[in-house]
């Protein structure tokens, strides 16, 4: 189904971005609002792990948040058995914290924030998605076809509930970027009532967790709800 991804130039910047992304492990943190100990996690988008959000988490835990990846490895896409497998850890970090848990996700990472939040909303304080794509027909994207060859199900049938588009049961900002090169911008967007706000980030996709003004947007959405 061609024209439902951004256009091939978006595509091909994208590529640019991917040594920024390799070296942002050993970029410093970007000063952002102070936080109070509260407890986040950062789930990875599609092949990648923990590494493309350490400069995000570091960046979280110098403005004094206790941020977390997630410990699933590489995200390998759906699971029938993913949301059961990422519980345990929101339960030991909400009991360990004496609070509720903030998930943030970038692209795929996102829309198994949102699943959770659903399954456990006792849990979850709030969803930051980063170029999630949430909404709309889900190949409306440029990695699709990559997904369902390394994948057993197609990308309409994930194994791991019912609407996707449905929003969470908690506060759910959606960050999107008009120059995503691979998640449509709609997509990550979506329609009203998807989420609880829509913020736009003019930055690449594969930039959006760990860019200066990626991570700054994400400091001050924090600070606004967190601690509000």
């Amino acid at each position: 189904m061609p024209g439902l991804g951004p256009s091939w130039r978006l595509w091909a910047a994208e590529t640019l971005e991917i040594p920024k992304l390799l070296a942002s492990p050993l970029q410093s943190a970007v000063p952002i609002p102070q936080g109070n100990g509260q407890p986040v996690v950062v789930y990875p988008g599609y092949l990648t792990s923990n590494v493309s959000s350490i400069r995000l988490r570091r960046s979280l835990i110098a403005a004094g948040y206790a941020a977390y990846g997630w410990e699933l490895g590489q995200n390998k896409g759906a699971r029938a058995d993913l949301l059961q497998r990422l519980e345990p850890q929101l339960e030991r970090l909400a009991l360990r914290h004496g609070q509720q848990v903030t998930l943030i996700g970038w692209s795929l990472g996102g829309l198994f924030a949102r699943e959770v939040a659903k399954h456990r909303p006792d849990l979850v304080k709030m969803v930051i998605t980063l170029g999630s794509p949430f909404s709309g027909d889900p190949r409306a994207n440029n990695a699709w076809r990559l997904y369902e060859w390394l994948n057993d199900h197609s990308v309409e049938n994930p194994p791991i509930g019912g609407d996707i588009a449905e929003k969470p049961p908690v506060r759910t900002l959606a960050v999107w970027s008009p120059i995503d090169g691979i998640v449509a911008p709609l997509a990550a967007r979506g329609q009203p009532g998807e989420s609880d706000r829509q913020i736009e980030l003019k930055v690449r996709h594969l930039s959006l967790a760990r860019a200066p003004a990626g991570i700054r947007l994400i400091g001050s959405l924090l600070d606004e709800v967190l601690s509000g």
